[in-house]
């Protein structure tokens, strides 16, 4: 673990206003959100200019090098007057913590992540993947979407709270960590699970499009399967020998029956699960994929076995990637396994979990996700959408540390882990309006 010095922590209190507003309460009222806004839009060029200087740091993961971007962000952070410390649980894994406002009060967490996917093949890049350069209203970039726009825009509305001594009634703590795009074993998990850090709510700056926020998502189970068979001369298959590969098939032939499980819940996760249903019917072109919300999905996504053709295999392998819609659990996808092995009529068969989570969401009224939407609501003149994911983040660990949590960021979503990804300018400098609303109304 290593700490940066840490400079005085701020008290912000009614001493430091510098608001021309009516209002004496603690906190933003109506008057201090407009300005701020305003604030935000007078300076929305600092703003592009630190989500360009963040794309230009490559942190691909993996492999996961992420001392430069770290290092940057920190600095960001420090110039602004912002106490922060860099936790690491491992050598590699280096996780920012930086925190602001009152003690004594709410806290609202805040969440990013500072690694990108890999930029695969270059040359079906239309731009280089790290020039961060403007045209013709977006942002060109590996990360703009995911989630580099977004995580600029926490950076840089916290940068303007303190500049201006805003008067935050609780406080706020950023976690920027480096791993999530491998899973968050030593980022968001560990920061949660070894209590390093809590709050009573958090958003999270990952990549939605404006006029959606995630408040809900699926587990996940990756199945290994095992299955042992008895080699022979393969010119005397199938009266000699055991094939394992067969006996594999076998299962794998049966295996898409896990999307069979009805999933149960109650009126109001299904009226979500419907929007939710609506909203990836509009996103996905393929026919039916919206389907994948509400029932399990199966990916046979590797397979192994044999040592030469001209051998019965004595072994085979396979890992097959099952997520579980809300309603599903990692025992009931176990329990549909055991009757398929059973069915199969396998023996020789051994399976274990290389990775299981839980299918896990917020209450769409949950006091966090109504300040995001009004917001919203008050910037883009539109309702916010409140749906489920198809996929799994990192907001997962803070939802089962019972922290109502949501996710809302610019995107561009069909860049997201593509190529020539890219985020509309409009969309970060609203999103950063989105974020100093919400932070002052829900900590106000």
């Amino acid at each position: 673990m290593e700490n940066l010095p840490l400079r005085a922590g701020k008290r912000f209190g009614p001493q430091g206003k510098n608001f021309s507003c009516p209002c004496e309460r603690n906190g933003a009222c109506g008057m201090e959100k407009k300005q701020l806004r305003e604030l935000v839009e007078s300076k929305k060029d600092q703003l592009l200019e630190l989500c360009q200087q963040l794309i230009r740091i490559p942190s691909v993961n993996p492999p996961g090098e992420m001392e430069a971007v770290t290092a940057f962000i920190c600095d960001y952070l420090k110039a602004h007057g912002i106490a922060c410390e860099i936790l690491r649980p491992t050598p590699q894994t280096p996780n920012i913590v930086a925190r602001m406002g009152r003690l004594g009060g709410r806290r609202l967490l805040l969440n990013g992540h500072s690694d990108v996917v890999p930029v695969g093949n270059l040359e079906k890049w239309d731009f280089d993947p790290f020039c961060g350069e403007i045209r013709d209203g977006k942002i060109l970039g590996r990360g703009t979407s995911d989630m580099k726009c977004g995580l600029a825009g926490l950076l840089f509305v916290m940068g303007l709270l303190a500049e201006e001594k805003a008067d935050l009634g609780g406080e706020l703590l950023l976690t920027v960590v480096p791993d999530e795009e491998v899973s968050g074993a030593w980022g968001t998990k560990w920061l949660v699970e070894s209590g390093a850090v809590t709050g009573d709510a958090c958003l999270i700056a990952e990549p939605t499009g404006y006029f959606n926020c995630e408040i809900g998502q699926k587990g996940s189970c990756w199945i290994q399967l095992s299955v042992s068979g008895t080699p022979a001369h393969g010119s005397l298959s199938p009266f000699v020998g055991d094939n394992a590969i067969v006996k594999l098939m076998r299962i794998l032939n049966r295996i898409e029956q896990i999307r069979e499980i009805v999933p149960r819940y109650d009126d109001e996760v299904a009226r979500v699960m419907e929007e939710s249903r609506a909203m990836a019917k509009r996103l996905l072109t393929a026919p039916g994929a919206q389907h994948v919300l509400n029932h399990c999905s199966v990916n046979i996504g590797k397979i192994s076995g044999g040592t030469k053709v001209n051998m019965v295999p004595d072994s085979a392998y396979a890992e097959v990637d099952v997520r579980i819609p809300l309603g599903v659990t990692s025992e009931m996808v176990e329990e549909k396994l055991l009757l398929i092995i059973k069915e199969a009529g396998v023996d020789g068969v051994e399976y274990s979990f290389g990775w299981k989570s839980e299918p896990n969401c917020t209450d769409q009224k949950a006091e966090i996700v109504e300040a995001v939407a009004q917001n919203v609501q008050e910037v883009w003149g539109e309702p916010l959408n409140r749906t489920y994911q198809w996929a799994s983040s990192d907001a997962r660990f803070f939802r089962y540390a019972g922290i109502p949590t949501l996710q809302y960021g610019p995107a561009n979503l069909e860049g997201v882990h593509a190529y020539n990804e890219t985020v509309d300018v409009q969309d970060v400098i609203n999103a950063a309006k989105v974020y100093i609303g919400a932070i002052t109304d829900y900590l106000g």
